[in-house]
């Protein structure tokens, strides 16, 4: 199976740390979390939103940013309101790692500064300011499933009471 990594760089609401949890969980996609958070990983909001899925997560923890990239290699996609790429219109490798900053700060500038060809941004109105945390995984983590045609993934379902 192709690995997706989904790497949250100082996360601050319990509850978008929750659904991003739940996202990885469903679709085997990797989590990496960057101190320092904004909670605690025992806070009871962020378990009620991942609770059913937190043991089926593959997760690592780091103490910063240095920690992140001298632990990890691979091809870095940072998402950001800044970025001058579209999300839709990349190539996502195998392995790669698709990077999203804190809620209040996004990623630090300089180190999209250092990776202008990386930096990707969902479309959005230009007068708002950016798409809640946890929604940006999704559409970035199913951007990337889409490509790779959903590997490993149920792509039809079934009805409880009745047959299709």
């Amino acid at each position: 199976m192709k690995t997706l990594n989904i790497v949250l760089v100082e996360p601050q609401i319990p509850q978008n740390t929750g659904n991003i949890s739940r996202t990885c969980a469903v679709t085997g996609a990797r989590l990496h979390l960057v101190r320092p958070f904004g909670f605690e990983i025992t806070d009871k909001h962020l378990k009620r939103a991942g609770l059913d899925y937190w043991d089926k997560l593959d997760i690592t923890y780091y103490e910063g940013l240095d920690d992140f990239f001298a632990r990890t290699s691979g091809k870095y996609f940072y998402f950001t309101t800044k970025g001058r790429h579209v999300h839709s219109e990349v190539e996502y490798p195998d392995g790669c790692y698709l990077v999203f900053g804190r809620e209040d700060a996004g990623l630090p500038e300089e180190l999209l500064y250092k990776n202008p060809d990386t930096c990707v941004r969902i479309p959005m109105r230009p007068a708002l300011r950016s798409l809640n945390l946890s929604n940006s995984v999704a559409i970035g983590t199913y951007e990337v499933l889409r490509q790779w045609d959903y590997p490993e993934l149920s792509t039809e379902g079934q009805l409880t009471k009745y047959v299709w």
